[in-house]
């Protein structure tokens, strides 16, 4: 019997650029709903979800393919009820595809949160690094990096926007004295890692792949 999973993005349902990608990486035997916190509002609601200036920052995309960033203290209860309500269907898995620092959601059904799939793989992965070289999608979040590398060894960070193209390759050039980076947001796609392991010259982590390599091992 196939089993179901809830892949929730925090921007709008369906991220035809995110999750067939990853189901190619998951393989058969998964049937996958998604679903979208800003599902449903209008532009004008959404754009009431702005950051101000000391909020902590999450960008994902809508539906239209453009970019849209969000205070995460405005789209945590939005998430949470989404949970809520999701725990009373009939999935196995839920899916939390952001790579954003949250925690201590409360949900009865099995939870795979992309943020502690990626920091935790990071830093088993680079455990032998000197240097982690993390990109991010705004300048802005450099200040709000939240993973944390051990002790002895120095983080590089670097910002590039997977939504808004144009700073790839230069961002790929401000990490090559990483020893392993990771592009640290689920919009990043295959090809980007390609660009940014080829201009680099170092090993490239992918979030998506990381958190799709997750969720196989439980299907």
């Amino acid at each position: 019997m196939t089993k179901r999973a809830a892949f929730v993005t925090i921007g709008q349902a369906p991220r035809v650029d995110v999750v067939p990608e990853m189901v190619e990486r998951i393989g058969g035997g998964l049937e996958i709903v998604e679903f979208g916190a800003l599902d449903g509002l209008s532009r004008r609601e959404i754009d009431a979800m702005a950051p101000g200036e000391h909020d902590r920052r999450l960008v994902t995309r809508l539906t239209d393919g453009s970019e849209v960033v969000v205070a995460k203290d405005r789209m945590r209860p939005r998430l949470q009820a989404l949970f809520a309500e999701l725990d009373r269907q009939d999935f196995f898995l839920i899916v939390l595809l952001c790579t954003g620092r949250f925690g201590g959601f409360a949900t009865n059904t099995l939870f795979v949160e992309a943020q502690a799939v990626v920091d935790g793989g990071t830093a088993a992965l680079g455990e032998g690094a000197a240097r982690i070289g993390v990109m991010v999608p705004l300048e802005k979040q450099l200040e709000e990096i939240h993973y944390r590398p051990r002790a002895g060894q120095e983080m590089l960070t670097s910002h590039a926007s997977p939504y808004t193209p144009g700073r790839l390759s230069q961002a790929a050039g401000e990490l090559a004295d990483a020893d392993l980076i990771v592009m640290h947001c689920m919009g990043y796609d295959e090809a980007m890692r390609g660009t940014v392991a080829e201009v680099s010259g170092r090993p490239v982590l992918l979030a998506r792949r990381m958190v799709a390599a997750a969720v196989q091992q439980l299907v």
